[in-house]
């Protein structure tokens, strides 16, 4: 089984959420290890009746602190003793919905690269129809050059096949056009590489591939794909929020048939299905999770961690990047 570090003070909503997302994976058959102020995580589980195991640590990196800073300055922030575990061999992976900064430089600096990898990528899932999309970086590196995006599909392309079984995953590069001369220097100069890969390039995609099955892999640079993933999830919850409103006067009778399907159809758009994002590159399993997480996106961030962990997702992309 795998023992999972968890954050335990990161978040807008912490330690009550994610004390209380802990003790929901435990019970579902993760092994989780609190760590955070030892007399407020205590207090949080002593509501839900259930002794977890928990790892003091009195400090926290804020959101607005300097990561580099934050970790050489408190050593005993819960982030940082989350990565210390992982790199120790005491814990199998991590979750943090605290700083993302704070839990990249620690992951980084404390866990380490792998082998060959020029730079850390944050993976996040989308919900699509048929296979979900993985969408990267999402956020860890908002400046890249062709080469980065390069490693990035490719690393994308492996977390497709370890979670969905996708043996060849079509890759797309994010643009505002699909012809090869589309986009900024960037795009233009990253299309041969990818074209010239090993990987299936399917060439450029437009924002909208997310609504089909175009593709598995949606790689560009993170800080695009960071502002492309909320904009899309914020979509997803009008688009939702519009559908319940607009049955919300349906009879009783047809209601009762309507409403199951709908539930199913929102718990599938709804991002804290997944819960987190994997930070693939580094020697060892990281999922970031969103700083307004609740115990639902706690959860599944912790369920998350675990099966990188069971499926050895670090090891497989060194594997893969050691053979070229």
């Amino acid at each position: 089984m795998a023992r999972i570090a968890l954050d335990a003070m990161g978040g807008d909503n912490a330690p009550a959420e994610t004390v209380a997302g802990a003790v929901a994976a435990a019970e579902a058959g993760v092994e989780v290890v609190l760590v955070g102020d030892r007399e407020a995580v205590e207090a949080e589980l002593g509501r839900h009746g259930r002794l977890l195991e928990v790892i003091h640590a009195p400090e926290t990196i804020g959101m607005g602190e300097d990561p580099i800073r934050g970790i050489r300055e408190k050593p005993d922030a819960s982030v940082v003793v989350c990565s210390r575990l992982v790199k120790e061999g005491a814990a199998d992976g991590m979750v943090s919905a605290g700083s993302t900064g704070a839990a990249m430089t620690a992951a980084t600096v404390l866990i380490g690269r792998l082998p060959g990898v020029l730079r850390p990528t944050i993976a996040s899932v989308f919900p699509t129809p048929g296979t979900p999309t993985v969408l990267l970086d999402s956020g860890a590196n908002p400046e890249v050059k062709p080469e980065h995006l390069l490693q990035f599909a490719l690393m994308g392309a492996i977390f497709s096949d370890v979670y969905f079984g996708n043996r060849r995953p079509r890759v797309g590069l994010l643009n505002i056009g699909e012809e090869p001369s589309k986009g900024r220097a960037l795009e233009r100069q990253t299309y041969p590489l990818l074209a010239d890969s090993s990987l299936d390039f399917v060439g450029n995609v437009e924002g909208r591939v997310v609504a089909g099955d175009g593709c598995d892999v949606i790689v560009t640079d993170g800080f695009t794909g960071n502002v492309f993933l909320k904009t899309a999830e914020g979509a997803a919850a009008l688009a939702t929020s519009v559908v319940l409103e607009a049955l919300s006067d349906l009879p009783p009778e047809v209601a009762s048939e309507v409403w199951p399907r709908l539930a199913r159809i929102e718990e599938q758009m709804d991002y804290e299905t997944y819960g987190g994002a994997h930070l693939l590159g580094v020697s060892g399993v990281v999922v970031i999770a969103h700083g307004s997480s609740t115990r639902k996106s706690i959860t599944n961030a912790l369920r998350m961690a675990a099966e990188g962990a069971a499926k050895d997702l670090p090891g497989q992309i060194a594997a893969r990047i050691a053979r070229g």
